[in-house]
């Protein structure tokens, strides 16, 4: 971390003069170091992901593990700028709710998302308390369509919230939660249900 040091070089303390005839004697100079914080850096993250995709209609739900890859730029204590890319690495298990669906617990499709945040940041200590506000795209695929399967895709406003805690200068903790889709159906699927898509995160995070 870098420190900026101030240093003051000609402090004359009004009690260190002092007059005797004509001779005069001045203190030796103190130098006070105020030290200053650089905040801003690249840094980049690796952390595990879970999924989940619900429909507030049918209880019907989408759930995997997976891996989420993030690179940032932090300009100062209280703001960045983040890019996310979260994909699954295990089959998606289906539960069909309320409706006449089998049940699937190793469903052989792809999830994921990618998005790209302003990060807002509240530091106290060690932490950091931060928001994730951004644009984003969620992808499902061979999702369940009658007899068929289909591959579904939404992209719009994702928001999140989460802490940070610095183990070194270098190496933080993170954990969050990003709500990545919210609205009515899912690219033309349950037009009339209420869907969303959330992902909690945990894992690393390196500044250069």
């Amino acid at each position: 971390m870098k420190r900026t040091i101030l240093s003051i070089v000609s402090i004359m303390a009004l009690s260190g003069i002092s007059y005797a005839g004509d001779s005069t004697e001045i203190v030796d100079v103190d130098v006070i170091e105020i030290p200053t914080v650089d905040e801003s850096a690249f840094y980049v993250g690796l952390g595990g992901s879970y999924m989940g995709m619900y429909n507030d209609l049918t209880n019907e739900e989408f759930t995997t593990t997976g891996v989420t890859l993030q690179v940032g730029y932090q300009y100062n204590r209280y703001l960045a700028v983040e890019a996310r890319y979260t994909m699954g690495v295990a089959n998606v298990a289906y539960e069909n709710g309320n409706t006449v669906n089998l049940d699937n617990d190793n469903f052989d499709t792809d999830f994921s998302n990618i998005g790209i945040y302003l990060k807002p940041i509240y530091p106290i200590g060690d932490f950091k308390i931060y928001g994730l506000l951004g644009y984003g795209d969620t992808i499902l695929s061979k999702v369940p369509v009658g007899s068929t399967v289909a591959s579904r895709g939404e992209d719009g406003f994702q928001w999140g919230l989460g802490l940070d805690y610095a183990i070194t200068d270098n190496i933080s903790v993170f954990a969050d939660y990003a709500r990545v889709y919210d609205d009515k159906g899912f690219n033309f699927r349950a037009l009339t249900a209420d869907i969303n898509v959330q992902l909690i995160t945990a894992g690393l995070t390196y500044r250069f």
